[in-house]
């Protein structure tokens, strides 16, 4: 069954289109109009081999909060929806991922539970475009909209970007091990359902 889901929302502040192809090799095509965020996505989806299409246009005016938390939103729709109902997942991951001088943590289960624990400590107010605050606010979107009990710590390190990086990265690897096919198409659950 092909774990493919497009996935599409319109407001007054955004207007945000997603395709995930969570079999695929990571292939992206992303534009949000934040170069930073931009980067991240593109690691994200090169990363965890999820391809992904994502198109967003916001009230950047105003600030990037509305882009990256909406953007947040519909992928974490996109992927809730790719997964149906999540039979045959290995459904756990984990990952630690270095960047230079900083050290990220990720540990996920795709539980149907969405939670999310975030500890990272920024210096600056921004990379790029990016309000680092949104960092959290991006995770934060995407678990509860995936359905995802996602926990993402960053152990030490000094500069914001590689603080951030480590982040997406290691959700990105975690992903991808939680995403794996089992052998025997068996949901993991005693319960008999992943929810």
């Amino acid at each position: 069954m092909d774990r493919i889901a497009t996935v599409s929302r319109q407001t007054k502040e955004t207007q945000i289109a997603v395709t995930v192809n969570l079999d695929g090799s990571g292939k992206s095509n992303i534009s949000t109009k934040i170069g930073f965020f931009d980067h991240m996505l593109t690691a994200f989806s090169a990363h965890s081999g999820v391809d992904m299409q994502i198109q967003a246009t916001g009230d950047l005016y105003v600030d990037c909060h509305h882009t990256i938390e909406d953007t947040g939103i519909v992928l974490g729709q996109a992927f809730a929806k790719a997964l149906d109902d999540k039979s045959g997942i290995t459904r756990y991951g984990h990952a630690m991922i270095p960047m230079d001088e900083a050290l990220g943590v990720c540990a996920l289960d795709i539980s149907g539970r969405p939670y999310l624990v975030f500890d990272c400590k920024f210096t600056s107010d921004r990379m790029g475009e990016m309000d680092t605050q949104m960092v959290e606010e991006f995770f934060r979107a995407f678990a509860f909209h995936a359905g995802i009990t996602l926990h993402l710590n960053v152990l030490y390190g000094q500069n914001d970007h590689h603080k951030a990086e480590a982040l997406f990265k290691a959700a990105a690897h975690a992903l991808q091990d939680a995403l794996f096919r089992r052998v025997d198409g068996s949901t993991l659950s005693t319960k008999g359902s992943i929810d």
